[in-house]
């Protein structure tokens, strides 16, 4: 990831992608398996669907408690906002409206296998890292620059991990 200068209002995002030697229909399988995230993810401890719900649709909920070193330990709720099966799986953490966070997978069928890609926003709603910026302003874009590090690094996992079971167990 390059340093772009971002400030937080700027909804700055990334995302990553990569191939798997799967099709869509498994690699689909393991994406909407939100509790696989917390098997994959450093910050990301557990998940759990709300409201009775046992997987992905639009308008479901679910908790995801998370830890990280410098942020410390906090748990979300977050909405189904995206969910189109064996192409897209979204969710905005927070309200579902002005959210703290979104994420998205995205699913392309290519070559025989599935193009695989996971992008994240922050914003626009505060989030905790809100906090540390108001502490330290002069260092926002250095704050914001570091958590998309972050946002990458788990991506970057995530993908790894279902590309990993995709294709051994596909």
């Amino acid at each position: 990831m390059e340093w772009t200068g971002a400030r937080y209002a700027d909804g700055p995002a990334v995302e990553v992608e990569t191939w798997i030697d799967a099709l869509p229909q498994r690699v689909w399988e393991l994406v909407i398996d939100v509790h696989l995230l917390a098997r994959f993810s450093e910050e990301l401890q557990e998940v759990a669907w709300l409201d009775g719900a046992v997987e992905p649709a639009l308008g479901a909920r679910f908790t995801g408690r998370n830890r990280n070193d410098a942020l410390g330990e906090w748990t979300t709720t977050s909405h189904v906002v995206e969910f189109e099966p064996h192409r897209a799986f979204g969710w905005a953490v927070g309200d579902a409206e002005h959210p703290t966070a979104s994420w998205r997978f995205t699913l392309e069928a290519d070559g025989g296998g599935t193009r695989l890609s996971q992008w994240g926003r922050m914003g626009p709603a505060r989030s905790g890292l809100s906090l540390a910026i108001d502490r330290m302003p002069d260092k926002e874009q250095k704050i914001v620059f570091v958590r998309l590090r972050d946002f990458e690094r788990g991506m970057t996992a995530n993908l790894t991990g279902i590309k990993r079971l995709a294709e051994t167990t596909g």
